[in-house]
């Protein structure tokens, strides 16, 4: 039977309306076409399709407006040259700059930001693009509605500025203008709890949202051991199956590995962003299984995706492997390990950017012969920024052409057989780590990999084209292998390796100058000075330099060795002015190896702490304090680095300039709780400083070209002594 009843009102949360039910509803069931209805059973799908509409409006309605790109600061006023676009307030430090235009014919404009009333000289750049090479940011080019992302230098804060100006030095003209609102609240990450901890030893350190499709998740431990789990995200008051899975921090959708204790990032696949969900989890798809999750709050403000975040996380634990050969001498070296049916290999190659490794299978059993072998072809790639195994064929010693050569199986008919596990680069050294089935049931382009007898390789490094492929290597012992080289995958303690690839020394360039070490001495003082090309800063530390260095007691990056409890003096002549970035490096203490402290943002800073020359506001911000007028060793003409045989022949080519002002002062007592490794750097730019050795009191390093008080004394009169007499000699020989 039918009774009419009153109307139910639903009030949904988008669209913020009340819309009628139907005017009748079932007393006790109906039958329609044979299927019976209970009362009970309409309101239980009722209240499920309302609920599943609540949690779609809901994960819609806190998401902000697309397509979004911040916090909307206003349009650039147009003075001259054509200038528009639309400002954004992405984080606390990046400006978002929609459609940009301007005519580029402006003599010296620039990005240009200060908190003066109004734009003035008072101000200072912000580079564009962001890493320009050279000392100086370059000059504004011409745009034409491009998109364009700007980070503020030297640690500042959009609270900080009061506008942005496209501006020109030279004649003090504003071309165009927008002015930051007072208290703009600006997008910020947002920091979550830890992953829940339900199973597989799932656990890490709370959970960072860094923007819309970005997570941070450090400390990450998982035993690997779930058959089949993903990271995984979807709708719901708890993770269920109807998720989505979210590639690992190499981008890959291969089931996780084990984590030990690893800082992963990770981001959301497609155009899912935060908003769109209410949890992330790692989750078993076979099983059905929930290891941990964390909620998403629904009240996120975080940055929009623009490409801005950048965030460094640790490198990924390697394997120990018990297999390693040296296909190509103190160029390329091989590991590997077999995984069930997987044969899993980690390339270590000394190459460039540029380059690529390949390593594979013969084709022809007995000899090296490129020609129909099967071969995996890894390189980092520069524009993606992403480390890459392509699966190769070379059917002819020629170019790809789509058909034959030498060519990545996908653009032959194939596919990609090969899977990225991980990636590295430093020291000039790359390694890609990646695995491919024994046998991929693709028999034209791939080769079965036998695991019961030897089986012969082949090896090379070369180009790349700009493709991204492998373009022909010059065909020298150096950059392939000519002999018949066999290894057996299956073989366990196949260890041939004498070295690391990490400790070949470049014989290309000079012998470099041994590290000067200073003890015994309790004043110092820092300016800046020259690297000393390839036998100074990069061969000392082992990493790139950008062209400048500390000074120390006129020694290029000494070790300094300080005893705890006792009190030190530094005088600072590394620059005072913010407005000139490349002559600002206020100078620090801390435990990082690489400094650069007020370009960090968030977590980042986080991962370093600072001993001396840094205080902090109440925002939490870090503030430079050993800061004073600029000196810098200057070279006399040309570079002399590789001509000069020591450092004291190479200082005889530099001479000091400093330019008008005062000295910064830094007096440091050393804590008694001070790690034995510290480092002195710059705090707006990386890699400038190097090693303080903290011991007790009495004691001291060991090794190495020592100067005490008395040594720098003696070398500072031989340095006089050597320059006059050089000055002299150049005097007469002008003379004569």
């Amino acid at each position: 039977m039918w009774k009419k009843e009153p109307p139910i009102r639903i009030k949904t949360r988008r669209q913020g309306q009340t819309a009628a039910a139907p005017t009748t509803t079932m007393t006790r069931s109906t039958r329609t076409q044979g299927l019976i209805i209970t009362w009970t059973q309409f309101v239980v799908v009722a209240a499920v399709a309302m609920l599943l509409n609540c949690l779609v409006c809901q994960a819609a309605g806190r998401a902000p407006p697309e397509p979004y790109y911040g916090r909307y600061i206003g349009q650039f006023s147009n003075f001259a040259h054509g200038i528009k676009g639309s400002i954004y307030a992405v984080d606390e430090s990046t400006l978002f700059v929609k459609s940009f235009a301007y005519d580029g014919t402006g003599p010296d404009a620039f990005f240009w930001v200060g908190k003066t009333a109004r734009p003035s000289p008072d101000g200072y750049i912000i580079p564009y693009p962001e890493e320009y090479m050279g000392i100086d940011p370059p000059i504004l080019q011409a745009h034409n509605n491009t998109d364009i992302i700007l980070r503020l230098p030297m640690g500042k804060r959009i609270k900080d500025i009061r506008w942005l100006s496209v501006w020109c030095r030279r004649f003090t003209v504003d071309f165009g203008e927008v002015f930051i609102p007072a208290g703009l609240d600006v997008p910020k990450p947002r920091v979550l709890p830890e992953f829940k901890r339900l199973a597989h030893g799932l656990r890490s350190s709370n959970i960072s949202v860094l923007d819309a499709k970005t997570f941070y998740i450090p400390n990450l431990h998982y035993d690997g051991a779930g058959p089949d789990a993903y990271f995984w995200v979807g709708n719901g008051s708890e993770p269920n199956i109807m998720g989505i899975k979210v590639p690992n921090e190499i981008g890959s959708l291969e089931p996780l590995r084990g984590y030990q204790g690893e800082d992963i990032e990770i981001q959301l696949p497609g155009t899912l962003t935060v908003y769109n969900i209410d949890w992330l989890s790692v989750w078993c798809v076979e099983y059905r299984h929930n290891f941990g999750h964390v909620f998403i709050p629904k009240d996120l403000d975080v940055p929009p995706a623009l490409g801005q975040t950048k965030i460094t996380t640790t490198t990924t634990p390697r394997p120990v492997y018990s297999n390693c050969r040296e296909v190509l001498p103190n160029k390329l070296q091989v590991k590997w390990e077999l995984q069930g049916e997987y044969l899993q290999i980690e390339l270590f190659g000394r190459i460039s950017e540029d380059q690529y490794m390949a390593f594979g299978l013969s084709g022809a059993n007995g000899r090296a012969q490129m020609a129909q072998s099967d071969v995996v072809v890894a390189f980092y790639d520069t524009t993606a920024r992403v480390f890459r195994a392509e699966d190769y064929f070379i059917s002819d010693l020629s170019q790809c052409d789509g058909q034959r050569g030498v060519c990545p199986d996908e653009r032959i008919g194939g596919r990609n057989d090969v899977v990225v596990v991980s990636g590295d680069r430093k020291n000039g050294v790359t390694s890609i780590r990646y695995k491919r089935l024994l046998q991929t049931n693709e028999p034209i382009y791939d080769a079965a990999i036998p695991t019961d007898r030897e089986v012969s390789i082949i090896a090379a490094i070369g180009p790349l084209n700009s493709r991204k492929e492998a373009n022909a290597h010059s065909h020298t012992s150096s950059d392939h292998n000519p002999d018949d080289i066999r290894i057996n995958f299956s073989t366990r303690n196949d260890h041939a390796c004498k070295s690391s690839l990490y400790d070949v020394k470049d014989e290309s360039g000079p012998k470099p100058w041994p590290t000067r070490k200073i003890e015994g001495v309790t004043k110092f003082r820092a300016v800046i000075g020259p690297t000393g090309g390839k036998r100074g800063y990069t061969p000392i530390t082992g990493v790139p330099s950008w062209g400048i260095a500390w000074y120390l007691n006129d020694l290029l990056i000494p070790e300094i060795t300080v005893e705890r409890g006792k009190t030190y003096e530094f005088t600072i002549e590394g620059g005072s002015d913010p407005a000139q970035p490349a002559r600002f490096h206020p100078f620090y203490i801390t435990d990082s190896p690489e400094g650069g402290l007020g370009q960090k943002m968030g977590l980042d800073a986080r991962k370093q702490k600072a001993y001396a020359g840094v205080e902090f506001d109440d925002d939490g911000d870090s503030i430079p304090t050993a800061a004073g007028r600029y000196c810098e060793w200057q070279h006399r003409g040309i570079d002399r680095s590789a001509e000069s045989e020591t450092f004291e022949d190479y200082k005889l080519t530099l001479e000091l300039h400093c330019e008008e002002g005062e000295p910064g002062y830094l007096n440091w007592t050393v804590p008694m709780d001070a790690p034995d490794l510290l480092y002195y750097q710059c705090f707006t730019h990386n890699n400038l400083g190097w090693k303080i050795n903290v011991v007790n009191s009495g004691a001291s390093a060991t090794g190495g070209q020592h100067w005490s008080s008395r040594h720098l004394v003696v070398y500072a009169i031989s340095t006089v002594l050597s320059l006059v007499a050089t000055r002299r000699g150049l005097a007469s020989r002008l003379l004569a």
